[in-house]
């Protein structure tokens, strides 16, 4: 029997897997098909290229034409393609990066200056104050799982979550990353927190929700229930790093906290907060954290720098501290994130996800269940953002 497109496009994607670990963010479609690719050598990246190329000839427009075109230019990548490190991010993405101008960011330090004043830079004022709401390494699981719990309660009233759904909650050391959620299917994740590096409670908070309700776990195991069980779409069984899912997946869990915290549950989560012995000021700590998502693009500016640019890591991470006014730990950390070959396309997903997701929702706040529930393309998305993004 000839296999249909969405058979190949998961084929393509877990062949892709077996030369990247973590390419392959999730898959829960039939074992069998996962258990032939295992049983079977490695496919050379050329005859990947080759694939992708043969299946996007006979796709139509639409949402899984965009998948393959980013699988494509990944595994070009892997055969050796050369292309520059904007061209790599656009082919997977469907956005193109672009310097932010500093200026944006010297913007942003100076309102953070009249939300942080005291004697110092603004650097050490803005330690300071995440010193003052660091949350301790023992209380992170305990506090995060109450948060969780709360989100899951808040997120009902936004969306009717699948009966049997859950998550459950890891601690972790030594990763690229500061959580994951690992959807292992019938409606179940594993998330993990990664405690290296210290933590503060609205940073707590809002990883929190990110990961879970209503951020990646919700809008998987409602896509499993509606899209897959629901529709048959074997396409949604997998979620694949180098693709538009991952900058829509991402624009998701990046609103998500602000879906939350600035409504009606932000005094119910911050009261979780105050259970676990954590004072915090939620309307300041949220002014905060809005006026620095500006400075986030400064992360999209680090990698074209290292890929583009050819600066090296040194100067890259004081880049980072300048204007991101991240810790040294921090900057290091995004510097092994940015360098690793499963994440170094990907900063571009938080920031511009963000804000396409982000003007997507606005003023259509039903918009956000459509995200969670539908097959939403990055060009569904782009009208709703002035350029450039």
């Amino acid at each position: 029997m000839t296999p249909t497109a969405a058979e190949r496009y998961v084929t393509l994607g877990l062949e892709l897997g077996r030369h990247v670990d973590g390419i392959v963010d999730a898959y829960f479609g039939p074992r069998e098909l996962a258990e032939a690719i295992e049983a079977a050598p490695p496919v050379e990246p050329r005859t990947l290229v080759a694939a992708a190329e043969a299946l996007l000839d006979e796709l139509e427009d639409g949402w899984l034409r965009d998948q393959v075109a980013g699988l494509r230019i990944y595994a070009g990548a892997l055969a050796g393609e050369s292309r520059s490190y904007a061209d790599e991010v656009e082919g997977c993405y469907g956005v193109r990066p672009a310097y932010t101008d500093e200026a944006v960011f010297t913007a942003a330090h100076e309102r953070l200056e009249e939300l942080l004043p005291g004697d110092g830079s603004l650097a050490e004022r803005y330690k300071r104050w995440e010193d003052s709401i660091r949350v301790p390494t023992e209380r992170v699981e305990g506090t995060v799982a109450a948060v969780i719990e709360k989100a899951r309660t808040l997120t009902r009233d936004l969306i009717e979550l699948p009966d049997g759904e859950g998550v459950g909650l890891d601690i972790v050391r030594d990763e690229a990353w500061l959580a994951f959620c690992e959807y292992v299917g019938d409606l179940r994740s594993r998330i993990s927190v990664n405690v290296d590096l210290p933590m503060t409670a609205i940073e707590l908070l809002i990883l929190a929700i990110h990961e879970t309700y209503p951020g990646h776990h919700a809008e998987r195991c409602t896509k499993e229930h509606l899209l897959v069980r629901g529709g048959g779409l074997l396409e949604e069984t997998i979620v694949l790093v180098p693709t538009p899912q991952s900058l829509v997946s991402e624009g998701i869990a990046t609103i998500a906290p602000s879906v939350l915290l600035e409504g009606d549950g932000g005094a119910e989560l911050a009261a979780v907060m105050r259970d676990a012995g954590i004072e915090l000021d939620l309307a300041h700590a949220l002014a905060v954290r809005r006026t620095l998502e500006p400075c986030r693009w400064a992360e999209v500016n680090a990698a074209l720098m290292l890929h583009d640019d050819a600066a090296g890591e040194a100067e890259t991470q004081a880049y980072l501290e300048r204007w991101g006014l991240t810790t040294p730990e921090l900057a290091a950390h995004l510097i092994r994130f940015l360098t690793e070959p499963t994440s170094r396309s990907y900063i571009i997903t938080y920031p511009a996800g963000r804000e396409l997701c982000r003007a997507y929702v606005t003023g259509a706040p039903e918009r956000f269940r459509t995200l969670l529930a539908e097959q939403v393309r990055v060009s569904d998305l782009l009208p709703s953002v002035r350029p450039p993004v």
